[in-house]
């Protein structure tokens, strides 16, 4: 997919119960694309999942849930 460090790549968590969702940014560090996940900082301040996850905050965020990508010279 050519996620590179320093990219931005914009994904979706859900809570499966409540079906409630939130969109947010993750600064890209690294990709594995053999497993297809991308490793970064949350890079978004949130509403919903504020307790849960916060901003610079170190996720692994499965392909699956990307939904936007941007080089960063484009953010």
């Amino acid at each position: 997919m050519g996620f590179e460090s320093g990219d931005y790549v914009k994904f979706e968590i859900k809570d499966d119960k409540t079906g409630v969702a939130e969109w947010m940014w993750l600064r890209v560090d690294s990709a594995d694309e053999s497993r297809r996940v991308v490793h970064g900082w949350l890079d978004s301040q949130l509403a919903i999942f504020a307790t849960t996850v916060k901003l610079g905050q170190r996720l692994a965020i499965s392909y699956d849930n990307i939904r936007e990508h941007r080089k960063s010279n484009e953010f």
